[in-house]
């Protein structure tokens, strides 16, 4: 009954309409009248085809509305009729939305029939939670992959960045955090994604252990960009709701390149100012609010830890997106094709990762082994070339010699296949067995 009067609520009392003026490329220019348009107000455009075509308001010009549509412009002409939505978009969640695949609008593409909304609606647009009101971080949470247990420990609400180019393993490692770590429910978006890996992902890679107790928000590459940024809203909107029902909730997105790219392509829209590589403004304003959003909850409810896929381009980590994300979260994963190379995966680069929580989640017991393997992956990365080449003489300098030693078995530990798990307390077992066979 609850949802039946979430639905009756959700209906217009009185229809307002406005007519189609122009169309130049995808910007779509509305006529209507002026007390009723609003940026991201919802605007139905019944096309000539019997269809309709939802789009949103993104602008205004010379009393118009400027709208972006959710999808092709296919029957759109000069006059058609444009119904002005007095509701913003937003969905009703529910826990049956677990084990789901669904697209940006909140619609199962799964196969597996209608989802049964709840009774309250949760808006895609949501402002984070008040800075003075959330809790702190909380304990480490096991993410069942050794490198990010030991090295880049990552506690209950943390938001971290997995920052790697094209085809260096980002999939597949969040579908190992997705499968492995100890949470309660996990979020995936992926954002722009190839429609070919979709499947692949949910089936081969996420598995069906993996989906259980997981919600798949999609918006593939061919989709319109407000799609792939709604999806983006989606993915935080269903963490926000877990979250309040008490849950330790996992929130991965794959990219937040990809979601700045479909902001980028609404900016140049609607006549914003390019600037650092093409991005307008709005892209710099819009990754903090959507990032905001996850994060440790009120006093008595649970938590989003986020982790958020950065498509570096042409392997630039210095690019304008990765350089403001960095600047947001809460710590970054380096992932390098030089790794990936030679066969190491995950391709984790320990020495350019950071989590910020640490040293401080850490046991004081395991702080020295820590420090110690870091600094004789240093040493050894520090002489690589020189190792490499054959130019460095055994017995020239102790420290070198201990770092050339232990290389194979650090390496060994970092290397994971993806059907592994390992616990924080086994990774700090068997990184300190091997410092001390070393003799480190």
């Amino acid at each position: 009954m609850q949802t039946l009067v979430a639905m009756i609520d959700a209906i217009d009392e009185v229809e307002v309409f406005g007519r189609v003026r122009t169309v130049q490329g995808l910007l779509i220019e509305v006529v209507g009248p002026v007390r009723e348009l609003r940026i991201g107000g919802r605007v139905a455009i019944e096309t000539t085809d019997n269809q309709t075509l939802n789009a949103e308001i993104i602008g205004f010009r010379d009393g118009h509305a400027l709208c972006l549509p959710f999808g092709p412009l296919t029957g759109v002409r000069l006059g058609c009729k444009a119904v002005f939505k007095s509701h913003a978009g937003s969905v009703q969640p529910s826990n049956a939305w677990l084990g789901r695949v669904v697209n940006a609008e909140g619609k199962p593409i799964d196969g597996k029939g209608p989802i049964l909304n709840g009774s309250d609606p949760y808006p895609l647009k949501q402002t984070p939670l008040p800075a003075h009101e959330r809790t702190r971080v909380g304990a480490p949470i096991d993410m069942g992959v050794r490198t990010l247990n030991t090295f880049t420990t990552m506690c209950d609400g943390q938001r971290m960045g997995i920052f790697a180019g094209s085809g260096v393993g980002k999939s597949v490692l969040m579908s190992m955090l997705a499968r492995n770590a100890q949470v309660d429910v996990a979020v995936i978006g992926l954002i722009g994604e190839r429609g070919r890996e979709v499947q692949e992902f949910v089936t081969e890679y996420l598995g069906e252990v993996g989906l259980q107790q997981a919600v798949v928000v999609v918006a593939t590459s061919d989709e319109a960009a407000l799609m792939r940024r709604q999806a983006a809203y989606l993915t935080l909107t269903l963490s926000e709701y877990f979250r309040d029902q008490g849950k330790r909730v996992l929130c991965m997105m794959d990219s937040l390149t990809r979601f700045a790219m479909a902001q980028r392509e609404i900016g140049l829209a609607i006549g914003e100012p390019p600037t650092a590589k093409g991005y307008p403004p709005t892209v710099f304003t819009e990754l903090p609010r959507l990032l905001e959003r996850a994060g440790p909850g009120l006093h008595g409810s649970g938590s989003i830890t986020g982790l958020f896929t950065v498509l570096v381009e042409g392997d630039d980590h210095n690019e304008p997106i990765a350089d403001a994300v960095r600047g947001i979260i809460d710590g970054h994963i380096v992932m390098e094709r030089s790794i990936a190379e030679r066969g190491r995966y995950p391709a984790v680069n320990v020495l350019r990762s950071i989590s910020r929580t640490m040293p401080g989640c850490v046991p004081v017991s395991f702080r020295p082994t820590l420090q110690k393997a870091r600094e004789l992956m240093s040493t050894y990365a520090d002489m690589e070339e020189l190792i490499r080449l054959g130019a460095y003489r055994k017995g020239s300098d102790p420290g070198v010699d201990r770092a050339i030693a232990i290389n194979p078995a650090l390496e060994a530990f970092l290397s994971q296949q993806r059907e592994e798990r390992t616990s924080i307390a086994d990774g700090y077992v068997m990184l300190q067995a091997i410092v001390e066979k070393a003799g480190a």
